[in-house]
C-alpha cells in the first residue's frame, strides 16, 4: 500500500478478467491490490471484462465475477468490455501495418517448434520464418510485430514498476509477438495496451508472471502515441506444490466458496495480510 500513500495523485487502476473460467484466490488478490491502491489515493478502481476469447468467453461467468467482487467487499466502476472495442484494435493494427511494422505469419506451433525456436518469456521466440518467406496471401495468417523495426523507430525506452523500479525495454525476451491473431480479433498485447489507454489507467496492477509483457506494451505505447502508465507487478499466490494458481489447473473457484457461505470480506482481509508478507 506504500505506493498510494506516497503518491498524492489519484490513481486509476483496473481488474480485467477473461470470462473463460471462474476466478480463484490469485484473481482475488490481484483485484484487492488494485482496488486498495486506487481507494487509498482517492482514485478509481475499474472492472473491464476481456471477452474476445472466442467461444471460450461466457457471459454468465462475467456475472459471476461481479458477484465475486461484491462478495469480497470491493467497489468498482465498470468500463466497456473488450468485445465493444474491436474497431480500435483493427485501426491500431492498420496504422502499424502502414508503417511496415507488421508482417503476416501462417506458421503453426508445430512448425515453429520444428524450426528450432528457443524459449522466451512468453512462450517460444518466433524464428522469423514468414518474415524471410512471406506466406501465400490466400492462407489465413496472424500479424506479427517486427521487433527490430519497432526498436529502430522507438529508440531506447524505459518503463517503471512500483516494486522493481525502472526497466529498460528489451524486446529480445519476446521476439516478434503476434498482435492480430488468426482466430481472434487481437492478441492480449495489443488489446490490453489500447484498453488501458482508453480507460485512463495510470497504474497497471497485475501478477509478476506478466512482468516481461510490459516490454511489449511500452513499445506499443511509443509506436501508437499512447500515454504511459506505471506498473505494479505483485508476487503470485501459489498452491501446495509451489505452482501459481490458474484456471487451467483447476484452482478452487471463488464462486464455490461464496456459494458455500464463506465470509468474503473476511477472506479479503486474510489476503491483505498475506500480501504484506509477500512484499506487495
Amino acid at each position: 500500500m506504500g505506493l498510494a500513500m506516497q503518491n498524492c495523485t489519484p490513481l486509476v487502476t483496473r481488474f480485467a478478467p477473461s470470462p473463460n473460467g471462474p476466478l480463484h484466490l490469485g484473481h482475488a488478490l490481484s483485484a484487492i491490490i488494485a482496488h486498495d491502491l486506487a481507494r487509498a489515493s482517492g482514485g478509481r478502481f475499474l472492472l473491464r471484462i476481456e471477452d474476445i476469447d472466442g467461444p471460450r468467453s461466457r457471459a454468465e461467468l462475467a456475472d459471476d465475477f461481479r458477484r465475486d467482487l461484491e462478495w469480497l467487499g470491493l467497489e468498482w466502476d465498470e468500463v466497456p468490455a473488450q468485445s465493444t472495442r474491436l474497431e480500435s484494435y483493427a485501426a491500431a493494427a492498420e496504422a502499424l501495418r502502414a508503417r511496415g511494422l507488421l508482417y503476416r505469419c501462417a506458421c503453426t506451433r508445430k512448425q515453429i517448434e520444428a524450426a528450432g525456436a528457443v524459449a522466451g518469456s512468453d512462450g517460444l521466440i518466433y524464428p522469423g520464418t514468414c518474415k524471410r518467406n512471406p506466406p501465400d496471401p490466400a492462407h489465413p495468417a496472424a500479424w506479427r510485430l517486427d521487433a527490430d523495426k519497432a526498436g529502430t523507430q522507438t529508440g531506447a525506452l524505459v518503463w517503471e514498476d512500483a516494486l522493481a523500479g525502472k526497466q529498460a525495454v528489451d524486446l529480445s525476451v519476446h521476439g516478434d509477438v503476434v498482435l492480430m491473431r488468426k482466430d481472434l480479433p487481437a492478441s492480449y498485447h495489443l488489446a490490453v495496451t489500447l484498453d488501458d489507454a482508453a480507460d485512463g489507467v495510470t497504474l497497471v496492477t497485475r501478477g509478476a508472471d506478466l512482468f516481461a509483457a510490459s516490454h511489449v506494451h511500452r513499445t506499443l505505447q511509443a509506436l501508437l502515441g499512447l500515454p504511459v502508465p506505471r506498473w505494479h507487478h505483485h508476487p503470485l499466490l501459489t498452491d501446495a506444490t509451489g505452482q501459481k494458481l490458474s484456471k487451467r489447473r483447476g484452482s478452487p473457484a471463488l464462486s464455490d466458496r461464496r456459494e458455500s457461505g464463506e465470509d468474503g470480506r473476511m477472506l479479503a482481509q486474510q489476503l491483505r495480510l498475506q500480501q504484506l508478507s509477500l512484499g506487495t
